[in-house]
């Protein structure tokens, strides 16, 4: 009996990867075996850098904070500690958009931290 194997499957299997890699360079794009490769690992850094995302934006948003910060006299962690003695709670995000775009507000909510 002739061995049966599902040559549709798999040829739309191999066509799906190669067309991920359609910018990649040199053999990366076309040679399966290589496409393949370089195609799990783009997953692979895809999952790590989305993590590392996350670190490099809070790093941004404490640099910001703290420059701000040392407008109005007083460093980061002198702020943070103000702000969580005054009970004000808000996140490196926030604090870092007002620091940015709203300097007024940031002013204000450092004010208060050090009245408190």
């Amino acid at each position: 009996m002739p061995r049966s194997v599902n040559h549709v499957a798999s040829r739309a299997k191999r066509k799906r990867i190669l067309k991920l890699t359609r910018g990649y360079f040199g053999a990366r794009r076309n040679v399966w075996t290589v496409a393949k490769n370089t195609w799990e690992k783009g997953l692979l850094y895809a999952y790590r850098d989305r993590k590392n995302k996350k670190r490099n934006f809070r790093a941004l948003w404490i640099q910001r904070i703290n420059a701000a910060a040392r407008l109005e006299g007083m460093s980061y962690s002198q702020l943070m500690g103000a702000l969580h003695k005054a009970g004000i709670t808000m996140n490196r995000k926030v604090l870092a958009d007002l620091a940015m775009n709203h300097p007024e507000a940031f002013k204000a909510i450092v004010a208060k931290a050090k009245n408190n």
